[in-house]
């Protein structure tokens, strides 16, 4: 459980490091822009590894690697990926009004979330 957790742990500091370096780079190339383009290629470039990822490992044997990689570089990375991952997990599985539910609520209730933490934080500063 412990050389898991570091595993983890370890992808997560790797993958936290190249989501931030991606950021610099994307301004860097576009500048700032109003439209979060950096987190939105850092989106779709984790979700496009993540895919690449799961079916190399399944094919490979790798699933051994899949707490570094996937819960650690990826989700470090972003989590959207592992969002996108189960997202096509229920749809492939047939559950598409699940797969439906789950982003919704993802989405919705993940806004909502942060909106209440700003509230509470506003709250107690203010």
């Amino acid at each position: 459980m412990i050389s898991t957790l570091s595993l983890v742990a370890a992808g997560g500091a790797l993958g936290a490091s190249l989501r931030y370096l991606s950021g610099v780079a994307i301004t860097r190339v576009f500048g700032f822009l109003e439209f979060p383009v950096a987190v939105l290629a850092v989106n779709i470039l984790g979700s496009f590894i993540m895919g690449l990822f799961v079916v190399t490992a399944a094919h490979k044997g790798l699933a051994h690697l899949n707490p570094f990689v996937a819960t650690g570089i990826l989700g470090g990375f972003t989590t959207f990926s592992s969002f996108s991952l189960e997202t096509v997990t229920l749809i492939e599985r047939g559950q598409i009004w699940s797969a439906g539910i789950y982003v919704a609520l993802s989405v919705g209730l993940s806004v909502l979330g942060l909106m209440l933490g700003l509230l509470v934080a506003r709250g107690v500063f203010a």
